[in-house]
């Protein structure tokens, strides 16, 4: 016990950096931001990345989610080969992508799987924003329309969790496209009878706020998210007056009837399966 203790106090404290991956891949103890308590990140982890000392949510894979929901060995990747071009020849926009594909193994800012919580088939979608913070681009909206009309001809229920800054600027008109493109796909999806819910998790912004993480037929959000449209600052410019501490957040638009529910991470699944089983 005492070697052991000795041997995670020698080994190099794990913090997360400013792009939300960490300096070591598997540290032995994990500090957390917000409460700057030193944490086993064994705990860390069975814990769904979630401080129990603060509750700060610690930023998750699109893959770690995936695997947190679904039910054992029922998880089918989507769309893993759709990947954006450069339609407007953007500078340098190639080898940005590339290098962050080579960084995750993702060939986009978005997962698409088809699998099983509690037993209940569902299809789900998680934006990543370690490419590209989770910008929706043109592959990104064509892998969410690709998601509701699988989902469709399956009459399956979709979940869509968001994280993003918003349109990727580097594809212009196109990404603005993908708004539209992806609302038609719901009102499809919708058409029929069948569930969706919108999940948005830290940070939903512009774009992706403004279309599809907002017209779930259940929206929920993660605990201390930030969601909006335009920033802060733009904002208070805009309407001269100073915004409330806590402006955009989960909490704040749960107060002021913009959500359904608001969830700790450390519920998510169980509060899904109870959604599924209640519409099933």
């Amino acid at each position: 016990m005492l070697k052991d203790l000795f041997y995670k106090l020698n080994k190099k404290v794990n913090e997360p950096t400013k792009k939300g991956t960490y300096k070591d891949s598997e540290p032995v103890m994990t500090k957390c931001p917000q409460c700057k308590s030193l944490l086993y990140t064994k705990e860390l982890v069975s814990n769904v990345h979630v401080c129990p000392k603060c509750e700060y949510h610690f930023p998750i894979t699109s893959d770690e989610r995936l695997d947190a929901l679904f039910d054992k060995n029922s998880k089918k990747l989507l769309f893993t080969n759709i990947t954006s071009k450069n339609p407007l020849n953007f500078p340098n926009y190639v080898s940005k992508l590339e290098n962050d594909k080579r960084r995750t193994g993702l060939n986009e800012a978005l997962r698409v799987a088809h699998g099983e919580i509690d037993g209940h088939e569902v299809v789900i979608a998680v934006m990543d924003t370690r490419v590209r913070m989770g910008s929706m681009g043109s592959a990104v909206g064509e892998m969410l329309a690709q998601a509701f009309n699988y989902a469709t001809d399956h009459r399956l229920p979709v979940i869509v969790f968001t994280a993003s800054g918003g349109a990727r600027m580097q594809e212009g008109i196109l990404s603005l496209m993908q708004m539209a493109k992806v609302s038609v796909a719901i009102e499809r999806h919708s058409s029929h009878g069948l569930l969706y819910v919108a999940y948005m998790t830290h940070p939903t912004t512009g774009g992706v706020s403004a279309s599809f993480a907002s017209v779930g037929d259940i929206n929920l959000a993660e605990s201390g998210a930030l969601i909006g449209f335009a920033g802060r600052r733009v904002i208070e410019e805009t309407i001269k007056e100073k915004l409330p501490k806590d402006f955009q957040t989960a909490e704040f638009l749960i107060e002021h009837g913009q959500l359904d529910k608001v969830v700790d991470r450390t519920e998510m699944r169980s509060v899904l399966a109870q959604i599924l089983r209640l519409h099933s």
